[in-house]
Protein backbone atom coordinates (compact mmCIF):
# COMPACT_ATOMS: atom_id res chain seq x y z
CA UNK A 1 0.00 0.00 0.00
CA UNK A 2 1.93 3.10 -0.94
CA UNK A 3 1.44 6.22 1.40
CA UNK A 4 -0.04 9.87 0.20
CA UNK A 5 2.63 12.08 -1.00
CA UNK A 6 2.80 14.83 1.04
CA UNK A 7 5.78 17.18 1.32
CA UNK A 8 7.31 18.32 4.43
CA UNK A 9 5.76 21.97 4.57
CA UNK A 10 2.38 20.19 3.65
CA UNK A 11 2.86 17.78 6.87
CA UNK A 12 3.46 20.39 9.03
CA UNK A 13 1.15 22.75 8.16
CA UNK A 14 -1.23 19.96 8.65
CA UNK A 15 0.22 18.92 11.67
CA UNK A 16 0.27 22.58 13.23
CA UNK A 17 -3.40 23.22 12.13
CA UNK A 18 -4.62 20.01 13.32
CA UNK A 19 -3.13 20.98 16.97
CA UNK A 20 -4.68 24.41 16.99
CA UNK A 21 -8.39 22.99 16.13
CA UNK A 22 -9.28 23.40 19.63
CA UNK A 23 -9.74 27.11 19.67
CA UNK A 24 -11.23 27.74 15.80
CA UNK A 25 -10.63 31.40 14.65
CA UNK A 26 -12.53 32.79 11.49
CA UNK A 27 -11.39 36.11 9.88
CA UNK A 28 -14.64 38.71 10.40
CA UNK A 29 -15.54 40.75 8.23
CA UNK A 30 -18.09 43.89 7.44
CA UNK A 31 -21.08 41.71 8.03
CA UNK A 32 -19.97 40.81 11.26
CA UNK A 33 -20.50 44.47 12.95
CA UNK A 34 -23.19 43.94 14.85
CA UNK A 35 -21.62 40.76 16.82
CA UNK A 36 -18.69 42.76 17.14
CA UNK A 37 -20.40 45.59 18.91
CA UNK A 38 -22.29 42.75 20.67
CA UNK A 39 -18.96 41.63 22.30
CA UNK A 40 -17.59 44.75 22.98
CA UNK A 41 -20.19 46.17 24.89
CA UNK A 42 -20.61 42.93 27.06
CA UNK A 43 -17.37 43.88 28.04
CA UNK A 44 -17.40 45.17 31.70
CA UNK A 45 -15.86 49.01 32.86
CA UNK A 46 -12.50 46.94 34.01
CA UNK A 47 -12.19 44.85 31.06
CA UNK A 48 -12.88 48.11 29.06
CA UNK A 49 -10.51 49.70 30.43
CA UNK A 50 -7.88 46.92 30.13
CA UNK A 51 -8.59 46.32 26.42
CA UNK A 52 -8.54 50.69 25.20
CA UNK A 53 -6.11 51.42 27.72
CA UNK A 54 -8.70 54.25 29.17
CA UNK A 55 -12.52 53.84 30.42
CA UNK A 56 -14.66 53.93 27.30
CA UNK A 57 -18.48 54.16 26.92
CA UNK A 58 -21.10 52.69 25.28
CA UNK A 59 -21.26 55.29 22.43
CA UNK A 60 -17.41 55.27 22.09
CA UNK A 61 -17.28 51.08 21.53
CA UNK A 62 -19.64 52.28 18.97
CA UNK A 63 -18.12 54.46 17.22
CA UNK A 64 -14.89 52.74 17.23
CA UNK A 65 -16.87 49.28 16.02
CA UNK A 66 -18.46 52.00 13.06
CA UNK A 67 -14.68 53.19 12.27
CA UNK A 68 -13.31 49.78 11.68
CA UNK A 69 -11.77 49.58 7.94
CA UNK A 70 -11.76 45.74 6.70
CA UNK A 71 -10.05 46.67 3.88
CA UNK A 72 -7.05 47.47 5.70
CA UNK A 73 -7.01 45.95 8.91
CA UNK A 74 -7.62 42.37 10.24
CA UNK A 75 -10.20 41.10 12.89
CA UNK A 76 -10.23 37.67 13.62
CA UNK A 77 -13.18 36.18 16.60
CA UNK A 78 -14.04 33.35 18.33
CA UNK A 79 -17.54 31.92 18.14
CA UNK A 80 -19.34 30.26 20.53
CA UNK A 81 -22.06 27.32 19.89
CA UNK A 82 -24.63 30.14 19.59
CA UNK A 83 -22.64 32.29 17.24
CA UNK A 84 -21.90 34.76 19.81
CA UNK A 85 -17.84 36.05 19.85
CA UNK A 86 -16.51 35.50 23.00
CA UNK A 87 -12.82 36.76 22.28
CA UNK A 88 -12.19 39.44 19.50
CA UNK A 89 -8.74 40.43 18.20
CA UNK A 90 -8.25 43.62 16.07
CA UNK A 91 -4.69 43.72 13.90
CA UNK A 92 -4.53 47.63 12.81
CA UNK A 93 -1.90 48.72 10.41
CA UNK A 94 0.61 51.42 11.69
CA UNK A 95 2.71 53.85 9.30
CA UNK A 96 5.63 52.30 8.31
CA UNK A 97 8.39 53.25 10.88
CA UNK A 98 11.71 51.93 11.72
CA UNK A 99 10.45 48.76 11.99
CA UNK A 100 9.11 48.39 9.06
CA UNK A 101 6.29 47.42 8.38
CA UNK A 102 4.27 47.66 11.76
CA UNK A 103 0.48 46.10 13.01
CA UNK A 104 -0.68 46.30 16.13
CA UNK A 105 -2.40 43.81 17.77
CA UNK A 106 -5.24 44.22 20.49
CA UNK A 107 -7.56 41.60 21.91
CA UNK A 108 -10.14 41.06 24.50
CA UNK A 109 -11.49 38.14 25.72
CA UNK A 110 -15.21 37.78 27.70
CA UNK A 111 -15.07 36.29 30.75
CA UNK A 112 -16.88 33.26 30.38
CA UNK A 113 -14.21 32.30 27.78
CA UNK A 114 -11.32 32.98 29.63
CA UNK A 115 -8.40 30.26 30.84
CA UNK A 116 -9.13 28.57 27.76
CA UNK A 117 -5.50 30.03 26.06
CA UNK A 118 -7.77 31.61 23.25
CA UNK A 119 -6.04 35.22 23.93
CA UNK A 120 -2.03 33.26 22.90
CA UNK A 121 -4.31 31.45 20.18
CA UNK A 122 -5.72 34.89 18.46
CA UNK A 123 -1.87 36.08 18.85
CA UNK A 124 -0.87 33.33 16.87
CA UNK A 125 -3.19 33.89 14.49
CA UNK A 126 -2.45 37.25 14.14
CA UNK A 127 1.17 36.80 14.05
CA UNK A 128 1.15 33.76 10.96
CA UNK A 129 -1.42 36.19 9.41
CA UNK A 130 0.73 38.99 9.61
CA UNK A 131 4.27 37.17 8.59
CA UNK A 132 1.93 36.31 5.35
CA UNK A 133 0.67 39.84 4.53
CA UNK A 134 4.49 40.83 4.72
CA UNK A 135 4.46 42.35 8.21
CA UNK A 136 8.07 43.04 9.67
CA UNK A 137 6.87 43.68 13.37
CA UNK A 138 3.95 42.67 15.35
CA UNK A 139 3.51 45.51 18.20
CA UNK A 140 1.24 45.39 21.04
CA UNK A 141 0.75 48.18 23.80
CA UNK A 142 -1.06 47.74 27.35
CA UNK A 143 -1.48 48.94 30.58
CA UNK A 144 1.81 47.31 32.65
CA UNK A 145 -1.04 45.79 34.78
CA UNK A 146 -2.75 43.98 32.43
CA UNK A 147 -1.66 40.39 33.25
CA UNK A 148 -3.42 38.63 30.58
CA UNK A 149 -1.26 40.70 27.75
CA UNK A 150 1.40 40.64 29.73
CA UNK A 151 1.32 36.70 30.01
CA UNK A 152 0.62 36.53 26.03
CA UNK A 153 3.74 38.90 25.37
CA UNK A 154 6.07 37.30 27.10
CA UNK A 155 4.53 33.69 26.23
CA UNK A 156 5.19 34.65 22.27
CA UNK A 157 8.88 36.21 23.27
CA UNK A 158 8.00 39.76 22.43
CA UNK A 159 10.85 42.65 23.43
CA UNK A 160 8.74 44.38 26.39
CA UNK A 161 9.50 47.98 27.62
CA UNK A 162 7.88 49.64 30.32
CA UNK A 163 7.38 53.10 31.17
CA UNK A 164 5.04 55.31 33.09
CA UNK A 165 2.52 52.23 33.74
CA UNK A 166 2.30 51.09 30.11
CA UNK A 167 3.86 48.24 28.35
CA UNK A 168 5.17 48.28 24.50
CA UNK A 169 5.90 44.82 22.88
CA UNK A 170 7.48 44.39 19.61
CA UNK A 171 7.96 40.70 18.29
CA UNK A 172 9.87 40.65 15.05
CA UNK A 173 8.15 38.02 12.39
CA UNK A 174 10.09 36.06 9.76
CA UNK A 175 9.26 36.24 6.00
CA UNK A 176 6.48 33.98 4.96
CA UNK A 177 6.75 30.83 3.64
CA UNK A 178 4.94 27.56 2.23
CA UNK A 179 4.20 25.94 5.49
CA UNK A 180 3.23 29.55 7.14
CA UNK A 181 0.91 30.24 3.99
CA UNK A 182 -0.66 26.53 4.19
CA UNK A 183 -1.14 26.81 8.01
CA UNK A 184 -3.41 29.44 7.94
CA UNK A 185 -5.10 28.45 4.59
CA UNK A 186 -5.95 25.24 6.42
CA UNK A 187 -6.99 26.94 9.44
CA UNK A 188 -9.24 29.56 7.41
CA UNK A 189 -10.63 25.98 5.99
CA UNK A 190 -11.24 24.33 9.74
CA UNK A 191 -12.96 27.66 11.06
CA UNK A 192 -15.21 28.42 7.87
CA UNK A 193 -16.51 25.07 8.39
CA UNK A 194 -16.96 24.88 11.96
CA UNK A 195 -19.38 28.38 11.37
CA UNK A 196 -20.94 26.82 8.54
CA UNK A 197 -22.01 23.96 11.39
CA UNK A 198 -22.54 26.06 14.01
CA UNK A 199 -24.98 27.96 11.96
CA UNK A 200 -27.24 25.29 10.94
CA UNK A 201 -27.09 24.11 13.97
CA UNK A 202 -28.50 27.59 15.90
CA UNK A 203 -31.06 27.33 13.03
CA UNK A 204 -32.00 24.11 14.00
CA UNK A 205 -32.55 25.20 17.06
CA UNK A 206 -34.48 28.15 16.64
CA UNK A 207 -36.78 25.81 14.07
CA UNK A 208 -37.09 23.67 16.74
CA UNK A 209 -37.96 26.41 19.49
CA UNK A 210 -40.52 28.12 16.98
CA UNK A 211 -42.26 24.47 16.03
CA UNK A 212 -42.87 23.47 19.44
CA UNK A 213 -45.40 25.78 20.90
CA UNK A 214 -47.66 25.20 17.89
CA UNK A 215 -47.45 21.21 18.38
CA UNK A 216 -48.52 22.14 22.27
CA UNK A 217 -51.29 24.24 21.23
CA UNK A 218 -52.75 21.32 18.62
Amino acid sequence: MTAPNHTPDVARATVAANERSSVLIRELTSGDIHRLQRHFLALGEEDRLLRFGQAVSDDIITRYVASLDFSRDSVFGVYDDNLALVAVAHVAQLPDGKKGRVAEFGVSVLESARGLGIGSRLFERAAIHCRNKRVDTLYMHCLSRNARMMRIAKKAGMEINFAYGEADGYLSLPPADTQSMLSEMMQDQIAAFDYALKRQLRNARRLVGALLPNQRAA
